[in-house]
């Protein structure tokens, strides 16, 4: 069933990537992606300002535009276009139409795969996810669930990749259940996201561990509890067998947030969280670290993808002839 389903999707995806090419040549190789075990959507932004964007992947997860029509680029890595957000818009799923990208339970896994050319990591922080945070500080009603994330220095990722995970959909707890003021549960990449130039961004989650990657690749990167800001009891001792957490890749182990419309109708009155593209709920607006930049691709896997995996995904869009052609 899994082999005829990812079949059509091929077929679809192939289809699709001809149409595009007619008008704008793409630079990579959309079956790569839908070809990939474990994807539950998959966007490559060909439409028209104004359109819903649709997924190749099975399934429905239609895009819609938030505060007007989002200008289309003519550049891409697999349809030869992209959107092009300029920090006052962005494209939202309602939670009740979230379906399988409603990942959460706690033995869920996901991985997150991006394309993108970022400008301004100063308030370009939000790639997507499943993360609505609240009005700010030590304020629990959040209903985080997973998303990639860019530039949180709080604890240790100024202009870093982070990929966020909440058990708690609020606030992070220490083992005793005392309470952070913010979710900080998050791998930080050795390397700073590049800034105007395409490059891929991407996160797996195991049930344990969250790795960032940028560009493809995976680096190491030990905990430095006073550099990194993370010298509480909860990064350095709460941690496999007592130890610590780590950077990147980073434990986390708690499983992903699960919102309950019963369990949750008073500490959380506002409902589970949309997915949302280039822009999160965060202290009280969707827009104070919404992203400016091209979005070409977007993919969401149900299941933690390997370094192999990652890195083939990455080769797929083909960067090179991205950036090549922005300097044309």
């Amino acid at each position: 069933m899994l082999r005829s389903t990812i079949s059509c999707s091929l077929l679809l995806g192939l289809s699709f990537f001809a149409t595009a090419a007619e008008a704008h040549e793409p630079s990579g190789d959309p079956s790569v992606v839908l070809n990939t075990p474990g994807l539950v959507a998959f966007w490559t932004f060909d439409e028209d300002p104004g359109r819903l964007r649709e997924s190749l992947a099975p399934g429905n997860y239609p895009l819609k535009e938030v505060n007007g029509p989002i200008a289309r680029a003519d550049v891409g890595p697999y349809s030869g276009h992209s959107i092009d957000l300029n920090g006052k818009q962005y494209l939202q799923l309602d939670y009740e139409k979230t379906g399988k990208l409603n990942i959460s339970g706690p033995n869920a896994q996901v991985s997150m795969f991006a394309v993108v050319r970022i400008i301004d990591l100063r308030q370009s922080r939000t790639i997507a996810g499943m993360w609505s945070e609240g009005k700010g500080r030590d304020d629990d009603t959040g209903t985080r669930q997973y998303s990639l994330l860019m530039n949180m220095p709080t604890y240790g990722g100024p202009n870093q990749l982070v990929p966020h995970i909440s058990a708690e959909g609020g606030v992070t707890r220490r083992a005793d259940g005392s309470a952070f003021p913010w979710c900080a549960d998050y791998a930080a990449t050795k390397r700073t996201v590049p800034e105007e130039e395409w490059c891929t961004l991407a996160f797996t989650y195991d049930g344990k561990y969250i790795t960032a990657y940028i560009n493809g690749t995976y680096e190491k990167r030990e905990l430095d509890p006073k550099k990194d800001k993370r010298d509480d009891r909860y990064f350095t001792q709460e941690g496999p067998d007592g130890k610590d957490r780590g950077m990147n890749p980073y434990y986390h182990g708690r499983g992903i947030f699960q919102y309950d419309p019963e369990k949750h109708a008073k500490t959380k009155p506002d409902g589970g969280s949309d997915f949302t593209v280039g822009a999160r709920y965060a202290v009280g607006s969707f827009l104070k670290e919404s992203t400016k930049g091209k979005f070409g691709g977007l993919a969401v896997f149900d299941r933690a993808l390997t370094d192999e995996e990652i890195l083939a995904l990455h080769k797929s869009a083909n960067i090179e002839a991205l950036n090549a052609a922005e300097k044309k």
